[in-house]
């Protein structure tokens, strides 16, 4: 890359099922472009993968002063593409050190890669993000919570971590609308909401979070969220306890004889 200091994490495409819905019109648009965020410079890079990896090029960079000019946001973080164009988490807002206003989600046109502005009409008390998603026929999506920059750019602030300051929260928004219309708190000692997987079948109205530590026994944990009569439900599921064996990271096929010890699957 031409600059130094980005800080890549997550890439994402231009096109995916979510854009390429009849109902969305980009039905034609073609999976080929690579969106690279920088979480260091705040910079974006937009990758043409046409003709394989050995061909990719750069086709755009979108520098900072754009994205913080039409969002107030930093740090971007996640692509996901979508049906309105190319979405983008962050985990910034505005000013030197992010802290100046919340972080979010912008949305970037799919075909000419502009930064058209933020997602949120309506956010309701979210101050803090990293991860969303979305269940199209169903009209929601649902976000997640880690910190602000100054909790995870130098190393995870020990302080604040015992101190039940980093996210706890998960967040449930009307799609459409762009609003806010629930938020749970998992509890303050259930630290950093990173990771939102929704079922495969956008019939089945339930998913999963990934909760980085409990910090009253240094476990972390899987979730399920639902939707029921028209509210959302979290509940714990699976706690990872501190002294499992490194097999428990492996790849997402694995069975769960595989993942866990016997002493452990109940």
């Amino acid at each position: 890359m031409p600059n130094r200091g980005d800080e890549f994490h997550h890439f994402g495409w231009n096109a995916c099922s979510s854009a390429l819905s009849p109902l969305m019109g980009h039905t034609f648009l073609e999976r080929r472009y690579l969106i690279i965020p920088g979480i260091r410079s705040s910079r974006i890079y937009v990758v043409d993968t046409k003709g394989g990896p050995t061909k990719a090029k750069i086709h755009k960079i979108i520098e900072p002063k754009e994205v913080f000019a039409k969002t107030g946001y930093s740090r971007p973080h996640t692509i996901h593409c979508g049906p309105e164009g190319i979405y983008v988490s962050t985990l910034g807002g505005s000013g030197a050190d992010g802290t100046d206003g919340p972080p979010g989600i912008f949305i970037m046109d799919c075909e000419t890669f502009d930064v058209i502005g933020r997602y949120e009409i309506d956010r309701g008390s979210q101050d803090k993000h990293y991860d969303f998603w979305w269940n199209l026929p169903r009209d929601y999506m649902v976000s997640s919570e880690w910190g602000l920059p100054p909790q995870f750019e130098n190393g995870i602030v020990p302080e604040d971590l015992l101190s039940n300051k980093y996210g706890h929260r998960v967040h449930f928004w009307d799609l459409r609308e762009r609003r806010n219309v629930q938020t749970i708190d998992l509890g303050a000692n259930h630290q950093m909401v990173l990771e939102v997987r929704p079922a495969h079948d956008p019939v089945k109205e339930h998913g999963f979070l990934g909760v980085v530590v409990d910090t009253t026994n240094l476990e972390g944990s899987i979730w399920t969220w639902w939707r029921e009569g028209g509210k959302f439900t979290v509940r714990r599921q699976r706690p990872y306890r501190p002294n499992l064996p490194p097999r428990i990271i492996c790849h997402r096929s694995c069975r769960a004889s595989e993942q866990y010890p016997a002493s452990y699957r109940h």
